[in-house]
């Protein structure tokens, strides 16, 4: 045999492919044995050590976990799961679930996005607790915004229970949940929320009511109505989810009615003032931890309120922006918010807690209320506000409009501008309370400017007695947790000036006091006038004393000299004006006249037992004289003499009295 002829030799077939194949099929056989051993409960303390990182608080699953996988759309049951609470929130769990089934679509996964297609939760129970530092056992990841509920197609919830412990409004809840689809084929079913609880110790319930919860499109608002009621107040809803189940965001018809607006404080967290009755109404919206309630339209007691207002509550920390407005404002409605009340209640829309403080007001003969300011509730919250009110009804004040801007800024509450105009001329100025303190200081500085002094002057005759321009500015403030608290502690000036004017010449014969000539013109019904040269009144307060410094009021016939004192603390005068005639007159009594009684209701008087002295004077001459000369301690020289007017507007501008140079 040739080399040629010779046979190649084998080469060695190659071993990979029948490793291979053997553990291909080893692993076959390893996955079809592990498939059949196999039990899904070995998942469970490594999904609850998963769940408990995630969650930061204890997770335990305590019954069987059953998983579908061999679907699209893979489904797992799971009994006995417990979520735990913070260590801060006590004892007990946060959440308890029976039965939880959860399906999961796969292909969305892949994108990252998460679709629940069933949800159905047999018998939960969840408890929210919030203490009364702010800290809520619904919140995992404190300092990061809330990620939304992922889409859920069809939510079962057969016998759930779910209270809620809010120690920081008072709130105490207790309430059970079910979503049941309706038999027949048809999808149609409702979610239902119903239970009662305590807010601020009055009792409170709250029902609330949605579409079937079956195919819900997460691109499709989902509809529902809420009925709350905590007492008198009450507060309906028709709201929707733009896309469920996504809480973070809500919009939909408010309606509110209740005795007070501060009564909603424990509800909203807002601290929001005291009012009359309110009926009010507009449209609700919520965007992450934005609130807005639009186009408000709605009564607060007697008058009408319009408007817009809004809460950033992103830092924890409410900030409330408002821009209101009222056509026809009852001046009684807006100053509630400092506690006062009509002393009357008829003819008036008032609370029972107002129509109590009205009549203690009126039977003490009162005027500055005792209702606290809430100091810690002021300092939770920011605030920005607007206000306008086309006319005002305000009794005997001719007030025609009012307006102001509120600031609220960590626990000092700012209204300037705060203007009210007049029929003729305004008064202006701002208030400033600082509550950063247990015990608030108040303070004000109001200026009238350019009054018509005739239309606070109430006149019974065809002509005012008195006319001319009024100027005046007070500046003072006080520590007090009220109105009068702060009143009684006032400290000080206030400046009242007449630059000029004119007074009925009875009035001003009668301010001599010239008996024979002013009663004469009363009697008469002479409205002839005399100018008035000048007149002010200064004032120093002091421990809630306002003192007269100087009280001159210059006639064209008379120059009137005051004296006495305001005493804010039981809200008194005690004013007196000794006149002195600048010409002769035969018979002058010596009687002064005063202001004395209630800042209510304080009553104009002549001091006749002053002029007791001067009748016994005249009683002796005449009978050791002749008759005649008895009239002599009546007759008045005239020896008064024109004030430095000029002067005295000068000073009066420079305590601050807008314009009062003549």
């Amino acid at each position: 045999m040739t080399a040629a002829e010779s046979p190649l030799p084998r080469r060695p077939r190659p071993l990979f492919p029948r490793v291979g194949a053997v553990i291909g099929a080893a692993l076959l056989l390893a996955i079809v044995v592990f498939l059949l051993v196999f039990q899904w409960n070995w998942l469970r303390g490594p999904i609850a050590r998963i769940a408990s990182g995630r969650l930061h608080r204890q997770v335990t699953i305590t019954g069987n976990l059953d998983v579908r996988p061999w679907s699209w759309s893979p489904s797992a049951t799971v009994h006995g799961l417990v979520i735990g609470n913070p260590p801060w929130a006590g004892k007990g769990p946060m959440a308890t679930f029976p039965t939880l089934t959860l399906q999961v679509k796969i292909l969305p996964l892949l994108t990252g996005k998460l679709v629940l297609p069933l949800v159905e939760a047999d018998r939960p129970s969840v408890a929210f607790v919030r203490d009364a530092s702010g800290r809520a056992n619904w919140i995992f990841n404190p300092g990061q915004p809330p990620k939304p509920l992922p889409a859920i197609g069809h939510l079962i919830v057969q016998d759930g229970v779910m209270r809620f412990s809010d120690a920081r409004r008072g709130f105490t809840f207790a309430g059970a949940m079910s979503s049941n689809e309706q038999a027949g084929g048809a999808e149609r079913g409702t979610f239902v929320l119903s239970g009662r609880g305590l807010l601020n110790a009055v009792p409170f319930t709250a029902v609330v009511t949605g579409g079937p919860l079956i195919k819900v499109d997460r691109n499709r608002p989902y509809r529902f109505t809420a009925k709350l009621s905590a007492g008198p107040t009450s507060l309906a809803m028709v709201g929707a989810l733009p896309h469920p189940f996504d809480l973070a965001q809500v919009s939909g018809r408010l309606h509110i009615v209740g005795p007070d607006a501060s009564s909603l404080y424990h509800l909203t967290g807002l601290a929001l003032p005291s009012t009359p009755p309110y009926d009010i109404a507009g449209g609700f919206a919520r965007v992450q931890a934005n609130y807005a309630f639009h186009k408000i339209h709605g009564r607060i007691g007697d008058s009408d309120i319009a408007g817009s207002l809004s809460v950033d509550d992103r830092t924890g920390r409410p900030f409330l922006t408002a821009d209101l407005a009222t056509r026809r404002l009852r001046l009684a409605d807006l100053l509630a918010v400092t506690g006062a009340a009509p002393g009357k209640a008829a003819g008036h829309t008032l609370s029972p807690s107002q129509k109590i403080e009205g009549a203690r007001l009126h039977a003490e003969h009162r005027i500055f209320p005792d209702s606290r300011l809430e100091v810690a509730r002021v300092r939770g919250m920011d605030a920005r506000m607007t206000y306008r009110a086309g006319t005002v009804v305000a009794g005997k004040l001719p007030i025609r409009a009012l307006s102001f801007k509120l600031a609220l800024d960590h626990g000092v509450l700012t209204v300037d501008p705060l203007e009210l105009t007049l029929p003729q001329g305004r008064l202006a100025g701002m208030v400033r309370i600082d509550a950063r303190k247990a015990i608030p200081t108040v303070g004000v500085d109001l200026r009238l400017t350019n009054a018509e002094i005739s239309t606070l002057v109430t006149s019974r005759g065809p002509t005012p007695p008195i006319e001319g321009a009024l100027f005046a500015h007070a500046k003072l403030s006080g520590v007090g947790v009220s109105v009068r608290a702060a009143a009684a502690d006032a400290a000080g000036t206030f400046t009242v000036a007449m630059p000029h004017g004119e007074i009925r010449k009875a009035l001003a014969e009668l301010l001599g006091i010239d008996a024979a000539r002013g009663i004469f013109l009363l009697i008469t019904k002479n409205n002839g006038e005399t100018p008035i040269r000048c007149a002010v009144a200064q004032f120093d307060a002091r421990g809630g004393v306002l003192t007269a410094r100087r009280i001159v009021f210059d006639t064209g016939v008379v120059l009137a000299l005051g004296t006495g004192r305001i005493d804010l603390r039981d809200e008194t005068f005690d004013l007196r004006l000794d006149g002195h005639p600048k010409k002769f007159r035969l018979i002058r009594i010596n009687a002064p006249i005063t202001l004395k009684g209630s800042l209510e209701g304080p009553k104009f008087s002549v001091d006749i037992v002053k002029a007791v002295p001067q009748a016994l004077i005249a009683t002796a001459i005449g009978a050791l004289a002749a008759p005649l000369a008895a009239i002599l301690p009546f007759v008045g020289p005239g020896l008064a003499k024109d004030v430095d007017c000029g002067r005295l507007m000068g000073e009066a501008a420079a305590a601050g009295v807008p314009a009062a140079r003549r």
